[in-house]
């Protein structure tokens, strides 16, 4: 026997297909603007052919001049990039915030008020650059990583960068945020939200529970090459399996433990 969708559950599904379709474009936008360099002098996958060996950044003309329009430079690229890494996992919270705004009291907004979530999402993630782009020009500024590249100069602090993201692994705060991303309903059970500012404010919460989560990882970065694009893929990756995969917490501690291993072989054996 064969049922019809009613008014409400095909309103639903449009719903859902139009913030889908802008949360695609946003990030498939933000990935090919990473791709392209973010305004840089090179590609991203350009800078990872580039790449040397872990605290052996390749050396490449002079280093850049910071200045306000340059940092600006900077900070548009972190955030860039974040969009194109974190927005697909915060998906599924997202477009189960759309169905739920679509049956309650608000049906009429659901599609803006879904926006305005992503919008507290990303702005979450802007502050999140804001902080990287102030510790890059400062490491810069100090000479423990190089401009060009943008990667750390020293295997000692790579090697402690490594290791200090892989205990995080294994930290309370790691385990409760990730708990939170990964349970999209009982996420917007205990924190539910009316009008423009409570979506805004939901969406910023959320995303401080994705930032509480993955800060660590995007530390990476610094060691692989903020701009190298494989690490770009395969931290974008590694997020979203962890919000997907059976047992999360036995798996990000397996991470930690190859981090942690990873950052004692680079100390004991390049430092």
């Amino acid at each position: 026997m064969t049922t019809s969708k009613g008014p409400v559950e095909r309103v639903v599904s449009h719903d859902q297909w139009i913030v889908a379709g802008a949360v695609g474009l946003i990030v498939l936008l933000a990935g090919f603007y990473t791709l392209w360099g973010v305004g840089m002098n090179m590609s991203a996958l350009e800078m990872a052919r580039m790449a040397a060996p872990i605290g052996e950044p390749m050396r490449m003309g002079a280093q850049p001049v910071w200045t306000w329009s340059y940092a600006l430079l900077i900070l548009l690229m972190w955030w860039i990039m974040m969009v194109a890494m974190m927005t697909p996992s915060a998906a599924p919270t997202l477009l189960l915030y759309t169905a739920l705004k679509r049956r309650g009291s608000e049906k009429e907004r659901a599609v803006t008020l879904s926006l305005l979530f992503l919008a507290g999402y990303l702005v979450v993630w802007a502050l999140f650059s804001l902080i990287a782009t102030g510790l890059q020009w400062t490491t810069e500024a100090a000479g423990l990583t190089n401009g060009p590249m943008m990667t750390l100069n020293s295997k000692v602090a790579a090697g402690i960068v490594l290791i200090l993201a892989g205990l995080f692994q294994f930290s309370s705060l790691k385990t409760a945020c990730l708990k939170h991303c990964r349970s999209p309903a009982h996420f917007l059970a205990q924190h539910p939200s009316k009008g423009y500012r409570g979506a805004l404010r939901t969406g910023m919460r959320h995303g401080t529970y994705c930032l509480g989560c993955c800060w660590a990882l995007m530390a990476l970065l610094f060691v692989g090459g903020v701009m190298n694009l494989y690490w770009i893929v395969g931290l974008a990756l590694y997020v979203l399996a962890e919000k997907l995969v059976p047992y999360p917490r036995a798996f990000s501690r397996l991470t930690g433990a190859l981090l942690v291993a990873v950052g004692v072989w680079v100390l004991a054996f390049l430092g």
